[in-house]
């Protein structure tokens, strides 16, 4: 029995997993892919998450993670009329595969333990612990358990309708040429192209087109993709040589209410898998933030089970109000979000 087992090696996980083992505490980090693991991502890492890695990690993100043009300048939104919201600030351009794993590296480098390409079936607390069963009847006990593991986790480890409704992404990796800026991230919200947004970034010199829908509207996703496309050819003369592939992912779907499930008991949840989503996809730099918030509330109460789920909730306070803000930011640009405007 270990103290702490947490699901996903992303960064949440791994920030968890670092900041509880830096503090003497055993430490289980299990991944149902095999590392290092793809994640569909834009991979565009904010400002603000460089601040967190140099403060929670004590290190630079080593160029070796990074994807070209590794310099990010910001996003440029595109509202319903066409018109362009532009947010500048310096970032970086990185895959998410290769950033994960030395997030992870950083945490084993610690002391935390690795178990990867298993599966969680089911998770149960008791009084005094949490039982894990994996795929290929594997078991582990612990004292708490954190949910990591983005939005899939989230549906398989919840009976609740709700988390059972999240957004498909559907994106495309093309070789081809296009008048956009590749140092920025584009994102267009025009609901003749997506039900969420559209977007276009360039990774190693590869233009990623993708789209999203809700998941009760798949058959639509084709139908919203071909008009994007078509639009990006005529708006900014994309031309397209070559279909390097293609992938779908899933992500929550943040409601109007912004409810957190921060978790009960000895189980907390963190990053997406907890709720935590800024627009257009970027958490990373919530995921790393709710994922110390969770580790800091165990390691300073962990022999009082019943105080750390409302510590948590505490120290992640600023991380939701700062969610809060970006989305009531979007929700003037485009009428599809005006729904998620704050009072």
């Amino acid at each position: 029995m270990c103290d702490v087992i947490i699901a996903g090696a992303g960064p949440a996980g791994a920030t968890c997993a670092k900041v509880l083992a830096d503090k003497g505490f055993s430490v289980l980090i299990t991944e149902r892919h095999k590392l290092p693991r793809y994640k569909s991502c834009s991979g565009m890492i904010i400002e603000k998450t460089i601040r967190l890695i140099s403060d929670y990690f004590g290190s630079d993100i080593p160029d070796r993670v990074k994807c070209a043009p590794s310099d990010n300048k910001g996003m440029i939104f595109v509202n319903d009329e066409g018109n362009e919201y532009r947010f500048e600030q310096k970032g970086l351009n990185v895959w998410r595969s290769s950033f994960d794993s030395w997030l992870t590296d950083m945490a084993i480098d610690s002391g935390a333990k690795l178990i990867d390409n298993r599966s969680i079936i089911s998770c149960a607390s008791f009084s005094d612990r949490v039982d894990v069963e994996f795929d290929k009847s594997y078991r582990e006990k612990a004292a708490y358990f954190i949910n990591c593991g983005g939005a899939a986790n989230s549906i398989i480890l919840t009976d609740s309708p709700s988390k059972k409704d999240f957004i498909v992404t559907y994106q495309c990796f093309f070789r081809g040429t296009i008048d956009l800026d590749p140092h920025y991230f584009y994102a267009f919200l025009q609901p003749e192209f997506s039900q969420y947004d559209a977007w276009l970034n360039v990774k190693d010199g590869m233009l990623v087109i993708g789209t999203a829908v809700k998941n009760n509207d798949i058959g639509k996703l084709n139908g919203f993709y071909s008009a994007f496309k078509v639009h990006l050819e005529r708006s900014y003369n994309l031309n397209i040589f070559e279909k390097v592939k293609e992938e779908k992912w899933i992500m929550p779907r943040i409601r109007p209410d912004f409810s957190v499930d921060y978790g009960c008991e000895r189980i907390l949840r963190a990053g997406e898998a907890a709720g935590f989503l800024n627009p257009m996809g970027e958490g990373i730099s919530s995921a790393i933030e709710s994922g110390y918030a969770a580790a800091k509330a165990i390691a300073e109460n962990f022999d009082r089970p019943n105080k750390v789920i409302s510590q948590y909730i505490i120290n992640a306070s600023q991380t939701e109000k700062y969610m809060k803000r970006q989305w009531h930011l979007l929700s003037f640009m485009s009428d599809r979000f005006k729904n998620m405007r704050s009072i």
